[in-house]
């Protein structure tokens, strides 16, 4: 069914709140006044736009874009899904970027000081396109848990960053896709910052067996849904979807 008109309310019951002393670095990062909300302006809102024809062959295939002398170390696995409007309806020609930590759990950044090794194969970034169906997917490895100092023995979930991008330059969401029976997830930090039960479920990607490549790779699935009662939470619209 084709529904037109404006966009859903916003429930902003669905987001944590700014203030959460249980995830340490909230305490200086969080406004302490009111949010103001700013229009904006026509060049914001349609470009700079992104280059279609700048995507590579391996853009979107983080075994191979940055191989130097062979496979990276680690969980072969495919993440897939569509990019979806408040009604379902794809959407295609977006950006999906993704950024994340190898299999050890260590990211190639220079501020990355966890032990864990440097893969000299991974690069641990990609991007790509959505069809016309809304379809995206990447092939890329697990990446593995990492300590970080919240309080003693706090470990991050496995996660892929995940980025956004529409037709202008101030339509970027950001969000972070976690795995399907990870442990670890009821007990981060930041994860129980979020007091809707559903919509931290829509942050877990399940395992998707009929996407998987035998004997090569197993498959998850994270649609992203940009607004409405159902979206995906994104972290830098924490003020409503």
């Amino acid at each position: 069914m084709d529904i037109k008109g404006e966009f859903f309310q916003r429930d902003r019951r669905l987001h944590p709140p700014a203030y959460t002393p249980t995830y340490k670095t909230s305490v200086t990062r969080s406004p302490k006044h009111a949010l103001l909300s700013l229009q904006n302006s026509l060049s914001e809102v349609t470009g700079p736009v992104f280059g279609h024809n700048e995507i590579g062959p391996l853009d979107n295939d983080l075994i191979r874009n940055y191989a130097k002398t062979g496979d990276p170390v680690g969980e072969r696995i495919v993440v897939h899904g569509r990019v979806l409007d408040e009604n379902g309806r794809p959407v295609p020609n977006t950006l999906v970027e993704i950024w994340q930590a190898n299999a050890g759990g260590r990211y190639r950044h220079k501020k990355d000081t966890y032990l864990a090794p440097i893969d000299p194969n991974f690069g641990g970034c990609g991007r790509t396109l959505t069809d016309e169906n809304g379809n995206y997917f990447f092939r890329t490895v697990k990446p593995g848990p990492y300590p970080w100092r919240n309080y003693v023995n706090s470990w991050r979930p496995a996660h892929i960053h995940c980025s956004l991008f529409g037709s202008g330059f101030a339509q970027r969401l950001i969000t972070q896709m976690y795995f399907e029976g990870d442990p670890l997830i009821p007990i981060c930090p930041i994860l129980q910052t979020v007091p809707d039960k559903g919509a931290l479920e829509r942050l877990i990607a399940p395992l998707d067996l009929n996407a998987a490549i035998p004997l090569d790779s197993l498959a998850y699935r994270f649609d992203f849904v940009l607004r409405g009662r159902r979206s995906t939470m994104f972290e830098n619209k924490l003020d409503g979807n």
